[in-house]
């Protein structure tokens, strides 16, 4: 695996709809090794590799933006205020350091009267102003901060970052392209989508134009392998990449599960079942769309998602390219 290309994906700012500089590394990478590239209206980055004309369109699609926060006004005393983009768990962001596009760095913290779970709208970005003026002189409002990059490594397989989900599936879906033969018999069409985060926006047009014969996400899972977890899910970091049964956005089609089950075991890569009783992925909008798409989902299980220590196996990430180019062959 390229590591600096993961801790590259990793770092580059990219909230809900302002995507570019993951997209620039990502193009970068495969520039060369593909037969198209294009960016879309909408910001999804798209790379062909085209196949002989006697096989499929399979379309493959993760997403770059990750969530943040974006400022609605600042106080007198320069503290900004803010509101989600994405689903964010206010709680989990407090005392948290955060980036805006233009380098300004500030830390989160929250209204101290509030009792029990705190809200967004309870939530401030203190980046050093002393005053509402120099505060917007430093940040507009409507600019976007996300949690600072800052990469760990947890013992031997693991490694924790903020915008995990869904930069490490970018990383596999980039890795898959970068190992394809130069003939293949399908044409593969990976998407690096935009806007998922706040609705499936990306994939939804991108599904439409492209109008693939299959379509594969990939993304990351939540775990049952923490003390005390409130939802107990069947998914555990270390045993593999996960195939989706099913989650708020679909029930993968029961034929797509059973080739990725079957080229598993064919192929000895270490695989898990998952059941996620919330959240949806790109597969949701591929589904859907025209007259509908047989489509299923390759997950990396995560711990900590939607927070600054999202945490994956790099054993289980292994699995996940294995699966991927399994299935695109």
């Amino acid at each position: 695996m390229n590591m600096q290309l993961l801790y590259d994906i990793l770092a580059g700012y990219g909230p809900s709809g302002c995507e570019g500089r993951v997209r620039a590394v990502i193009e970068r990478a495969l520039e060369g090794h593909v037969d198209s590239l294009e960016t879309d209206v909408m910001g999804n980055l798209i790379a062909v590799k085209k196949g002989d004309g006697t096989g499929r369109r399979i379309m493959l699609s993760s997403h770059m933006d990750h969530i943040g926060l974006a400022v609605i006004d600042a106080d007198k005393h320069g503290f900004l205020r803010v509101c989600n983009v994405g689903g964010i768990r206010a709680q989990k962001l407090i005392s948290g350091h955060v980036v805006f596009e233009n380098g300004v760095c500030g830390v989160v913290g929250a209204d101290e009267k509030v009792k029990g779970d705190v809200t967004v709208s309870e939530l401030y970005v203190d980046i050093g102003a002393q005053s509402r003026e120099e505060a917007l002189s430093m940040v507009s409002i409507g600019d976007m901060c996300v949690m600072q990059p800052r990469f760990s490594r947890l013992g031997e397989h693991r490694i924790a970052s903020p915008a995990m989900d869904d930069r490490i599936a970018c990383f596999v879906q980039a890795e898959v392209m970068l190992s394809l033969p130069e003939k293949t018999r399908n044409e593969i069409v990976a998407v690096f989508s935009v806007q998922e985060e706040v609705g499936l926006r990306g994939a939804t047009t991108a599904a439409y134009a492209v109008n693939p014969d299959l379509g594969i996400a990939i993304d990351v899972t939540g775990v049952g392998d923490v003390p005390k977890v409130a939802t107990k899910l069947p998914v555990s970091l270390g045993k593999g990449a996960a195939v989706k049964i099913m989650d708020r956005s679909l029930i993968c089609t029961p034929s797509v599960v059973a080739m990725m089950e079957k080229l598993a075991e064919e192929r000895n890569i270490p695989v898990q079942r998952e059941v996620l009783p919330y959240g949806g992925t790109d597969a949701g909008a591929i589904q859907k769309t025209r007259g509908g798409v047989p489509s299923g989902v390759v997950s990396i299980p995560c711990r900590y998602i939607h927070s600054e220590a999202e945490t994956v196996d790099l054993r289980d990430v292994r699995a996940a390219i294995e699966l991927v180019a399994a299935c695109v062959e």
